[in-house]
């Protein structure tokens, strides 16, 4: 499985219309395309942030749909986003969620790495990293991704609740800690947001 990211950072008053677009149009756009298997949109209202994480069956339908949808992608986000990221990776390990109660929350954590650590991260993801989460009280779903090139991965751990997610803010500290020593990574960043939506679609 493959995952395309967009990260876009913009005028909080103008998130609403950017996600009502984003569950409309955008959703309508992504499921007329071979190979989609899901999308998940999360926000930062206070701050202003989009996260959305598009999921595909293939690199290929990845690439195909990317190309299909650059220029509406745009167009929906320019309202609101003065920046916007995109970024492509592999599927590590997940645990995808089912239906989600109001309140899920998710927190992201980006990591960097040398590229010659790729399999060493993989495999602390799959072991430590996904056993160590799934133990912790209110999480409902995981996703790890990588860039093995850039030397960049991504942990994104959704809460049934807002509580749930900060009374685990200790225990993913010391996670982290463990994490980036085994496999010598570093943390770029550690963001919160609220899901607005997860979607699944076929098998994954």
């Amino acid at each position: 499985m493959f995952v395309r990211t967009v990260y876009a950072v913009g005028d909080p008053q103008k998130l609403d219309a950017a996600i009502e677009a984003l569950r409309s149009e955008g959703r309508a756009m992504l499921s007329e395309q071979p190979g989609y298997r899901g999308m998940g949109l999360f926000a930062d209202r206070e701050q202003g942030k989009l996260s959305i994480g598009t999921w595909w069956e293939s690199e290929k339908a990845r690439q195909d749909s990317d190309e299909a949808l650059r220029t509406r992608r745009a167009q929906l986000l320019r309202p609101f986003a003065t920046t916007m990221t995109i970024d492509d990776w592999e599927v590590i390990a997940a645990q995808r969620p089912g239906r989600l109660s109001a309140g899920a929350c998710m927190r992201l954590t980006r990591l960097e790495f040398d590229p010659m650590d790729a399999d060493l991260g993989a495999e602390t993801m799959r072991g430590l990293v996904m056993e160590r989460l799934k133990a912790m009280p209110g999480v409902v779903g995981i996703a790890m991704f990588m860039n093995r090139a850039k030397g960049r991965s991504t942990v994104a751990v959704l809460y049934q609740d807002r509580e749930a997610l900060g009374r685990s803010r200790g225990s993913a500290a010391l996670l982290r800690d463990d994490a980036v020593g085994k496999a010598h990574s570093t943390v770029r960043s550690v963001e919160e947001f609220e899901v607005v939506m997860t979607e699944s679609v076929g098998e994954g």
